[in-house]
C-alpha cells in the first residue's frame, strides 16, 4: 500500500492511493505519524489502509497538497554507496578512495528531524550558503520499537520506505568538517519525504538474492537527468542498517534511516570530485531537483532564497583562568 499525508480544505488527512492516485481516506486517523507511533508494525498499518479502502473514495492526488509522510521520530542518515564516498570525499575533502574504517560498520549521523518538507515544498538556501546540494536517498521507516536486533529480527521492524532528499550546503559543511565533529548547519535547513510512505511488503517483489531492494534512482536538475544508480548498489541492507542504529540503544516508532547518497550521480558533490570543477553549478534560487525512486515515486522541489545569517561573533581566545 502506498499512504499520503495531505491537505484538503485546510484539513490535515491521511490516506491510502490507488493506482489511478484517488485517495482513501483513513477514518479517525489525521496523520501517519499518529498510525505509526502506536507501535503495531506493519499488520496493522495494513489493516488500517484495508479499512480506508473500504470506504468512500476522497480527492484525487493532484487536487491536495502533499505533506511528508510523517514527521520523524528520529532521523538518522547512514553512507552506504561506495562510489558516493569516493566523488565526495574528493570534492570536500581533496583525499581519495574509501577510508578503511567506511568498511567496518555502516555508519550514519542524525540530523534534523524538525525541518522535513513535503514532496513539492520551495526549499530555502541555507543561510550563508552559496554551494547547495541535493542528495538522492531512500528512507527506511521504523515501525516498531527494538534494541540490539539482528538483522533478521529488523525486518520486522521496518513498516515502508519512502524517497529521502538530504539538502547539503557543501560549503558550510566543509568548513564545520574541519573540526572533527560531523556535519552541521552544512545540514540543517531541510530534508525532503515522500511522496508517500510505501509499505515493505510492496517492495519486497525487488529484492535481490542478497536480500537489497533492486530499485532504479534517476536524479533531474531542470529537467536534465544528471544521475542515474540502483538501490541494491548499497554495501548493507537496510535490515543491516536497522540492527546497527539499535545496537546499544533504541530504535522507535517513527524513526526514519536514511540510506545514504547514491552513487553516479546521487548528488552534484560526488560529480564534482569526479570532474574536478563544479559542473553543474551549485543549486540557486530557480532551480528545480526532482528525484525518482522506482515502486516509491518522485520529489520535486524548487529552491527559492533563503534568509541572511544573523551576525554573530567569533569565538573569544580566552585567558583561561581558573578558580
Amino acid at each position: 500500500m502506498r499512504f499520503a499525508a495531505y491537505t484538503h480544505h485546510d484539513q490535515p488527512r491521511l490516506a491510502v492511493v490507488d493506482d489511478e492516485g484517488v485517495l482513501y481516506p483513513v477514518p479517525g486517523v489525521r496523520s501517519l505519524t499518529e498510525a505509526v507511533a502506536a507501535g503495531d508494525g506493519l499488520p496493522a498499518l495494513l489493516g488500517t489502509g484495508a479499512a480506508a479502502l473500504a470506504g468512500p473514495p476522497g480527492p484525487h492526488v493532484s487536487e491536495v497538497r502533499l505533506l511528508p509522510p510523517l514527521q520523524p521520530a528520529s532521523v538518522r542518515d547512514f553512507v552506504t554507496f561506495e562510489e558516493h564516498v569516493e566523488g565526495v570525499r574528493r570534492s570536500v575533502d581533496g583525499a581519495a578512495g574509501v577510508p578503511e574504517q567506511w568498511y567496518r560498520a555502516p555508519v550514519f549521523y542524525f540530523t534534523n528531524p524538525h525541518a522535513i518538507h513535503g514532496p513539492h515544498d520551495d526549499i530555502p538556501v541555507p543561510p550563508g550558503s552559496a554551494v547547495l546540494d541535493f542528495e538522492l536517498e531512500v528512507g527506511a521507516v521504523v515501525g516498531r520499537e527494538g534494541r540490539d536486533l539482528a538483522p533478521g529480527q529488523a525486518r520486522d521492524h521496518i513498516i515502508g520506505y519512502t524517497v529521502f532528499n538530504d539538502w547539503s550546503a557543501r560549503d558550510l559543511q566543509s568548513a564545520e568538517m574541519k573540526v572533527g565533529l560531523g556535519p552541521c548547519k552544512g545540514k540543517d535547513t531541510a530534508t525532503t519525504l515522500g511522496p508517500y510512505l510505501v509499505t515493505a511488503d510492496e517492495l519486497e517483489p525487488y529484492r535481490d538474492a542478497d536480500g537489497f531492494l533492486r530499485l532504479g534512482l534517476t536524479a533531474e536538475v531542470n529537467g536534465e537527468v544528471v544521475g542515474r544508480d540502483l538501490l541494491s548498489n548499497m554495501s548493507w541492507t537496510f535490515e543491516e542498517m536497522t540492527a546497527y542504529a539499535s545496537r546499544g540503544t533504541r530504535v522507535v516508532p517513527g524513526d526514519v534511516l536514511g540510506s545514504g547518497t547514491c552513487g553516479n550521480g546521487g548528488c552534484l558533490a560526488e560529480l564534482w570530485g569526479r570532474r574536478g570543477e563544479r559542473t553543474p553549478p551549485p543549486l540557486g534560487p530557480g532551480d528545480t531537483v526532482s528525484l525518482t525512486v522506482e515502486g516509491i515515486g518522485t520529489l520535486t522541489n524548487t529552491v527559492v532564497p533563503g534568509p541572511d545569517p544573523v551576525p554573530l561573533p567569533a569565538g573569544r581566545r580566552r585567558a583561561r583562568e581558573r578558580p
